[in-house]
């Protein structure tokens, strides 16, 4: 058998299936009131905040839902990582050159070239550094961030002392 007749048959197609992340919406309030209890620590109103958590959990990248809630791309990155979802644009050598700007051990002009020299960045883990989630807020959007922050393989793992 050639490989031109195992070939016969299979066609090639351009269509893609759109994957989104699952969500289960179980509360009974709506998302945009949810959130107005955490509006103080929120960089963009509960409204922009529940239309880019829409967004993101369709499968939008943080950018493409920070413009169709219509706020700026590192507004966005803000307000998800203010609501628990884990955001954060540099690894962990930039996240400690952060941590050492943050003691004033670096300068900015070095401490943003070490961390890989673009300053949007920089900043967004800088704010990322300096505020944590709200608490509570990850509770108000559970069931439209779906997303675990656990090990997902906590349970497959065996403890050590089961060894001895």
């Amino acid at each position: 058998m050639t490989l031109s007749e195992i070939a016969a048959g299979l066609e090639v197609t351009t269509e893609q299936e759109a994957r989104g992340v699952a969500t289960v919406d179980d509360t009974d309030a709506p998302l945009p009131e949810r959130l107005r209890e955490f509006a103080g620590g929120l960089p963009c109103t509960p409204e922009a905040a529940a239309t880019l958590v829409t967004a993101y959990t369709r499968g939008a990248s943080v950018g493409d839902a920070a413009r169709e809630a219509e706020v700026a791309p590192v507004t966005g990155a803000k307000a998800l990582h203010r609501l628990g979802e884990p955001v954060q644009p540099l690894g962990p050598t930039g996240r400690e050159v952060v941590r050492d700007w943050l003691d004033a051990r670096l300068s900015r002009t070095e401490a943003v070239e070490l961390a890989g020299g673009d300053p949007v960045d920089f900043a967004l883990a800088v704010y990322v550094e300096t505020h944590d989630p709200i608490p509570g807020a990850r509770e108000a959007v559970d069931g439209a961030l779906a997303v675990e922050t656990g090990d997902p393989l906590a349970e497959t793992r065996s403890e050590t002392d089961e060894f001895l």
